[in-house]
């Protein structure tokens, strides 16, 4: 594949661009561009080359997308970006879900790029899972090569999307059901886990805390929840860390995530010094009593390195031009 090679991270709100310059790099010329203002993916791309990496002509790409993937075709889960990517006119063009590009990162991610959050260190060349709250609530894992491999051969590894986000809001206690109920009476029939647990959740958990309350809701974005005193507005970022470890705990039994649980999104960053004396770990450990042992052996860290999904995306490059099978 002729570098340099570009890479994306495209959520629903903002579409971030690098490029590649040798395989194993990291991204250079990294620009981040705003969704709404753009028409779509090729508009977004073709802003990006021109005003920000010189006009160069890729040889490759790879995009990751926060929504379906199928194939050359995209559609983003929170936005009205969609199509094909064969509208780029980049050879070698591969998709990926956003998160499937994150959970690439995760073998590349040491010191400062990480916050632990409990449990012994992550195991190498173990089954790993990732997940975050941003705009949407984004799942995914990694596993080597090889059914039973616990060290990667020749070093690769096999990212595994999905859109867990979607499943069932894990609401344990009576509170958190009050919440879901309370919610469902509110005009939403169906409560699923990003609902609660992403940026657009804190301001709907918030609102379920209210009616559950019983006092009058006032309309708070995710940023004025994250940074206010008000008591209902701390009682939802300890409920939505309570919920989180809940749902990561499942995310860990569902993948078998020996190698670690990670946490990325842009949420987290801003109550990451909150995490540690939240409920959040101790949520983990106990979503399943029976296997209490196991989840407390498993690693819980959060991801604060820069654009780590571009990165993730240059390391699927590097490890796929390495195998020329693209």
């Amino acid at each position: 594949m002729k570098l340099p090679w570009l890479v994306a991270d495209v959520g629903g709100t903002n579409a971030r661009f690098g490029l590649v310059s040798h395989p194993g790099g990291q991204p250079e010329a990294v620009a981040v561009l705003t969704v709404s203002q753009h028409l779509g993916l090729a508009d977004a791309v073709a802003a990006y080359l021109a005003e920000h990496a010189g006009g160069v002509r890729p040889g490759a790409a790879c995009l990751a997308i926060a929504g379906p993937v199928e194939g050359d075709r995209y559609r983003l889960t929170n936005a009205g970006w969609s199509g094909s990517v064969t509208e780029l006119g980049i050879p070698h063009t591969v998709l990926l879900n956003d998160f499937e590009a994150l959970a690439f990162s995760l073998p590349h991610l040491a010191g400062d790029d990480l916050v632990p959050l409990g449990g012994p260190p992550p195991v190498a060349g173990l089954p790993k899972a990732v997940l975050g709250p941003g705009t949407g609530l984004g799942v995914g894992g990694l596993v080597p090569y090889g059914a039973h491999a616990e060290v990667p051969s020749g070093g690769g590894w096999v990212p595994l999307p999905g859109e867990g986000g979607h499943v069932s809001v894990p609401a344990v206690s009576d509170l958190e059901i009050d919440v879901v109920r309370a919610l469902r009476a509110d005009g939403l029939p169906y409560v699923d886990a990003e609902h609660l647990l992403s940026g657009p959740g804190l301001a709907r958990l918030h609102r379920g805390l209210a009616l559950v309350r019983g006092v009058t809701p006032e309309t708070r974005t995710a940023s004025q929840i994250v940074a206010s005193e008000h008591p209902l507005c701390v009682e939802t970022v300890e409920v939505f860390l309570a919920l989180l470890g809940g749902f990561a705990g499942n995310v860990a039994l569902t993948l078998g995530a020996r190698g670690g649980v990670y946490l990325g999104g842009g949420v987290l960053p801003r109550i990451a010094g909150r995490i540690p004396a939240s409920a959040f770990r101790k949520r983990f450990e106990t979503s399943a009593p029976a296997l209490r042992d196991y989840l407390s052996s498993v690693a819980t860290s959060l991801i604060v390195a820069g654009q780590p999904a571009l990165a993730g995306a240059a390391a699927w490059l590097a490890q796929k031009s390495s195998r020329e099978v693209i």
